[in-house]
């Protein structure tokens, strides 16, 4: 049996594009594809000729091909030599010739619960079209399709939104993006594919109930999955949660496929799921449960076999050190997130680093996106040529450093944690207990021993010269409040993400408090979570330590998380993912609030808005333009941190202070 959530289209053989003809119902269905389970057509307003061409879906993935081809006589070889120029002619000359757009076919209810059908027109998120063009081409649409079918506009990206805010929706009646997919009903986060047996949960206190007896085959399915989840073969939610989410990065990170699937539950009553082995897809465009007619004969997967091996920590004495005084290569005495901190002063400082090594990779047929990225830095403007690569890397460094900041604050090393466990012989007997229960895969034991570890690190005294170390490097009773971050050898790793698996304290005064909240830091490493999840991998605990990072608390009118690409196109390196909620950036980080989410385009430029999450509101014009700032400023970013890949992304953690100035807290490698 097979219960298929999202299909793609069939190809059809032959080439049916029309031009010039009124568009009914069944001249959409027979030129359409299906898009994130929506029928789509593509169409091209020729203003010059006064007609319209309705684009067979199969035949012409791409617009500008079928205007150079179609109707301009083109081949692809002159096209691809001149792409960008030809793109700008049809996406941002504001006297174009031709209007580029989609319309796509929807259902939803109406006021009485009766079923509609309506159709929404778009144009691409790059296209730059004045609110007087957006209504010409709505209306030449209008008075072409069929008269039964509403039709609605959706804009594209922020400036359309902005562009149409003078127009009547009496002329142009208009649905945003959030309005549109808000609440959709199957939503992927991270594509892939297993094959396991469905534990479907409906509360927490079910799925606390048989956490225990959750293995590497299962796929686990509830309303929003813990952040303590053990590694597993799949995940479901059937409530809203975001592609930043502690889970998905966890999804992302160990390549298994997660997705929104708000009527699961129906689907698992009418078809018998919960137990049964399926087949589990995700993909951009589909959603699908197979299910098995028995048990397949499953090998343990890759991971389960996989031995990550640490760089060897250096534990000899090391200074408190303030985090500007760090580079990169201080991550095998301070940790990686201290490290990494420490090398953002640097670039921020020096401003020497290449930040364009990103756009200098050839995105096929173009040789760079350089161009592009000058276009976004405004030297266009002030340059009748293109600028040289020294102009531009200068631009890139400017732009970021008068862009973003990097916290005040202080990092210790690991060689404290080390001297803190070595003065207890007590706790060094519990680190040996622990050790044996690991070596004979005594699992039965091991949360116990974990959870009587942590009880001893936090009721255990700081040596007065470790005490001393710390109040010395960062005063605690000058009466601010602190931020206490875990920075470990064990986190931020190839394969290995750890992702909300230690602890970080944000309400911290005083020197009492400052040790208490070190001590929590340092016993996280030893949580039964985090114990289980390296033992899983091979990492000794012979090799990790904990480094802790000691920030000043910022107050943050706004705070959340960026991602340097689209968590659910891994195919996309135009786009970057970025989530927010009012506040500290922690309520986006736990989870306790679904935060607003932004894609902002960091190559042809523009955003547009995903989902309000538990907001009505949307940002104003002029805060959105700051993000997209922050967002550029993280792909520019992206090419230091990910220097050996530059298209691996990052993971950043932020917050807009309350004089709208933009910290970055936090930078980490985003797994894919």
């Amino acid at each position: 049996m097979t219960a298929q959530l999202l299909t793609g289209p069939a190809e059809p053989a032959t080439d049916r594009t029309v031009v010039g003809e009124n568009l009914s119902l069944p001249l959409f269905r027979t030129l359409s594809g299906v898009l994130a389970g929506h029928p789509y057509l593509k169409v091209v307003v020729d203003r010059a000729e006064n007609t319209w061409h309705l684009l067979d879906t199969a035949a012409h993935p791409f617009h500008v091909d079928y205007i150079a081809t179609r109707i301009l006589g083109m081949d692809l070889t002159a096209l691809d030599a001149d792409l960008d120029a030809f793109n700008a002619s049809v996406y941002m000359d504001p006297d174009r010739r031709f209007l580029l757009g989609v319309l796509s076919l929807h259902t939803d209810e109406d006021t009485e619960g009766r079923e509609r059908t309506f159709l929404v027109l778009e144009t691409t998120e790059a296209d730059t079209m004045h609110g007087e063009l957006l209504a010409f081409f709505y209306e030449f649409v209008r008075t072409r399709v069929d008269g039964r079918l509403p039709l609605l506009l959706k804009p594209a990206n922020h400036g359309q939104e902005e562009a149409l805010a003078a127009i009547s929706e009496q002329s142009v009646p208009r649905i945003l993006s959030h309005e549109l997919f808000g609440t959709r009903v199957r939503t992927p986060l991270n594509p892939g594919e297993a094959t396991g047996r469905l534990r479907f949960f409906r509360t927490h206190d079910a799925y606390t109930a048989a956490a225990g007896e959750l293995g590497w085959a299962d796929i686990v399915a509830m309303p929003c999955l813990p952040d303590d989840v053990p590694r597993v073969a799949g995940f479901l939610n059937t409530a809203p949660i975001t592609p930043l989410s502690h889970t998905n990065v966890l999804a992302s990170g160990w390549g298994i496929p997660n997705a929104i699937v708000r009527d699961l539950e129906q689907l698992v009553e009418k078809d018998g799921l919960d137990g049964a082995w399926v087949r589990y897809r995700v993909r951009e465009d589909e959603i699908s449960l197979e299910r098995l007619d028995r048990a397949p004969d499953l090998q343990a997967p890759a991971w389960h076999q996989q031995r990550i091996r640490l760089e060897p920590p250096l534990l000899e004495d090391a200074p408190v050190l303030a985090l500007h005084r760090l580079r990169s290569t201080d991550r095998d005495r301070y940790g990686t997130k201290a490290a990494n901190l420490g090398e953002l002063h640097h670039v921020l400082d020096s401003r020497t680093a290449d930040l364009t090594a990103f756009y200098g990779r050839p995105r096929p047929p173009r040789e760079n996106l350089y161009g592009h990225l000058a276009a976004r830095l405004g030297l266009s403007a002030f340059h009748t040529g293109a600028p040289t690569d020294g102009e531009l890397r200068a631009a890139a460094a400017e732009f970021v450093a008068s862009s973003v900041s990097a916290p005040n604050g202080v990092a210790l090393p690991f060689a404290l944690q080390q001297h803190f466990l070595a003065s207890s012989t007590v706790l060094q007997q519990g680190i040996g207990k622990l050790k044996m229960a690991l070596e004979l895969d005594a699992t039965d034991v091991l949360d116990s021993l974990c959870l009587q570890l942590q009880h001893l690190i936090r009721q255990t005294p700081v040596p007065e010269s470790v005490t001393r170390q710390i109040s010395q490097a960062f005063p605690a009773d000058s009466g601010g409040r602190l931020v206490v971050r875990s920075s470990s050898n064990a986190e931020d790793l190839p394969g290995f993400s750890a992702a909300g698996v230690y602890d970080s304290v944000t309400t911290v005064h005083g020197t009492g408090e400052l040790l208490d909240a070190v001590r929590q830091v340092w016993a996280s490493l030893l949580s039964p979570r985090s114990v289980r999840l390296r033992h899983d991998v091979g990492i000794s605990l012979d090799d990790t330590y904990m480094g802790v990072i000691i920030q000043e608390y910022v107050p943050a009118s706004l705070g959340g998380v960026l991602v340097t690409c689209n968590p659910t196109r891994r195919e996309d390196f135009r786009n970057v993912y970025l989530n927010c909620s009012p506040g500290s950036p922690e309520q986006v980080v736990e989870g306790s609030v679904l935060p607003q989410q932004y894609l902002y385009n960091t190559v042809e430029g523009g955003g547009r808005t995903v989902a309000l999450g538990s907001w009505g509101d949307g940002l104003s014009a002029a805060t959105r333009a700051r993000l997209a700032d922050l967002s550029l400023t993280g792909r520019l970013l992206q090419s230091h941190f990910s220097a050996d890949d530059v298209d691996r992304p990052l993971d950043i953690e932020w917050l807009m202070t309350d004089r709208g100035d933009f910290r970055l807290v936090q930078i980490r490698p985003y797994a894919l």
